[in-house]
């Protein structure tokens, strides 16, 4: 078990810069809000509460693991309605959802053609997408992740959401890139 002060070092020194990008994570993670600080709050303590037992080699891992994990749970208790909730089964309107089993299908089916999309793209783009549009981290934080410049992580984001929505609208899924050979001649040109 980890002491006191060593938890409290390990979180100034490791946990609390990640906030606003852990910020950032929630917000594009969760629908209402107003709850973004108290979902911060709470990963904060559950952060704490696991790092007692030994603090991990891997903050910034660890800290969106937690977020990840808590937000899937609280999604998933926001879905349940409880017995006491509903007094009388009889009154439930049964014709609120009929469509919900096509609308479960199709976003598999999206969420497959994204996957196929994504598989698509070149290995650094992919990995600066899926960093970036899946994982929720910034510019920067990819950057220095991948060891590339944040320019460099741009243009790659740039390019591969292009080439993910023309895959997503039937199209190819290539990336295009301009031809900067054909743009020297160009302007060379009087």
């Amino acid at each position: 078990m980890i002491d006191d002060d060593t938890l409290h070092s390990w979180f100034v020194r490791d946990i609390l810069p990640l906030e606003r990008g852990l910020t950032g994570y929630i917000r594009r993670n969760w629908r209402t809000a107003e709850d973004v600080l108290e979902l911060r709050q709470d990963i904060y303590e559950r952060a704490l509460t696991g790092a007692r037992r030994g603090i991990p080699s891997n903050s910034r891992a660890y800290l969106y693991t937690v977020a990840r994990n808590h937000l899937i749970n609280q999604a998933t208790k926001s879905q349940i309605v409880s017995i006491e909730a509903v007094a009388d089964l009889d009154t439930v309107d049964r014709s609120l959802d009929l469509f919900e089993a096509e609308r479960v299908l199709d976003a598999r089916d999206k969420l497959r053609l994204a996957q196929t999309g994504i598989d698509k793209l070149p290995p650094k783009c992919r990995e600066i997408v899926i960093l970036q549009k899946v994982k929720g981290f910034t510019d920067r934080e990819a950057a220095e992740i991948l060891g590339v410049s944040v320019e460099t992580v741009r243009r790659q984001i740039k390019l591969g959401m292009k080439a993910l929505i023309d895959h997503m609208l039937g199209g190819s899924g290539r990336i295009v890139r301009s031809d900067y050979r054909a743009r020297k001649k160009r302007v060379k040109k009087p």
